[in-house]
């Protein structure tokens, strides 16, 4: 039998579980690379990505461009070292209007910072892994998700509470910029939080109650003392008894509900 979760969408009860079904629109994906078996490559790879279209080839940057500007990929894979023109070349002639996403893909790591900081969303390493893929590709939906919100959210007219879209962590080293909703859950961890994101986790010096506050309640919920969840990224809610409630994350992380927020949390499945 059919219910709607928190999000709208349709979920199922299944005995003690209630699992929500999510319809995520493709990703359309532009391939740019001067090497033919790369580009079979690519392709072999992406059919083996569940949600990602494959809507178009070009093995040198003129005809990627083309491509690009008539096509309007959400993701372009873009190899470095073609010519005439190189991949750095073909970001800057994109422009700096909204345009496609850029995973560049390259056989030598010396181009890496380069490619960061001309806004690339990864770069990844020939011959890669279709995990990899996946990781990069699942990075650029939720960069696409964040941007189309944020677009959504400016077309509502201003608000008058603003909450944190992103917080600067370390990771090997280097200070990043994680944006808020790329945070599936996080839990304290004596003087820092951990922020778990879908590819990896990071550490903040803080403590968990303060974090919240800066989050929009409306997308986050507390279920422990020490853990608050992105509620659009439950599954599911395991009932093991009256006491021992369980929060199923997408990832298949199981979390469990604190006594004092067993509450909230039934609260929240009543919600339509």
């Amino acid at each position: 039998m059919g219910a709607v979760d928190l999000t709208g969408r349709v979920r199922e009860q299944r005995g003690s579980l209630i699992y929500a079904r999510i319809d995520m629109p493709a990703l359309r994906v532009l391939a740019i690379d001067d090497e033919p078996l790369a580009l079979r490559r690519i392709a072999l790879s992406l059919a083996q990505i569940d949600d990602v279209a494959l809507i178009g080839q070009a093995s040198t940057g003129r005809g990627g461009l083309e491509l690009a500007r008539s096509l309007r990929p959400d993701v372009v894979l873009l190899d470095v070292e073609m010519a005439p023109v190189s991949g750095f070349d073909l970001v800057e002639q994109m422009g700096p209007e909204p345009g496609p996403l850029v995973i560049f893909v390259s056989a030598h790591e010396g181009f890496a910072v380069r490619a960061f900081s001309v806004g690339a969303i990864d770069y990844l390493l020939k011959p890669f892994k279709v995990e990899r893929l996946r990781t990069a590709l699942a990075r650029a939906g939720r960069t696409l998700t964040l941007a189309r919100d944020a677009s959504r959210a400016a077309e509502s007219g201003p608000s008058t509470t603003t909450y944190a879209s992103g917080f600067w962590v370390l990771s090997r080293g280097l200070h990043v910029r994680t944006s808020v909703q790329q945070i599936e859950w996080m839990e304290a961890e004596r003087d820092y939080v951990r922020l778990h994101t879908r590819d990896e986790a990071f550490l903040m010096r803080g403590p968990l109650a303060a974090l919240q506050e800066e989050l929009d309640p409306s997308q986050f919920m507390r279920i422990h003392r020490s853990t608050v969840v992105r509620t659009d990224r439950i599954e599911a809610i395991r009932n093991r008894s009256s006491r021992d409630v369980r929060i199923v994350m997408i990832g298949g992380e199981e979390l469990r509900v604190g006594k004092t927020y067993l509450a909230d949390v039934r609260s929240m499945l009543s919600r339509r």
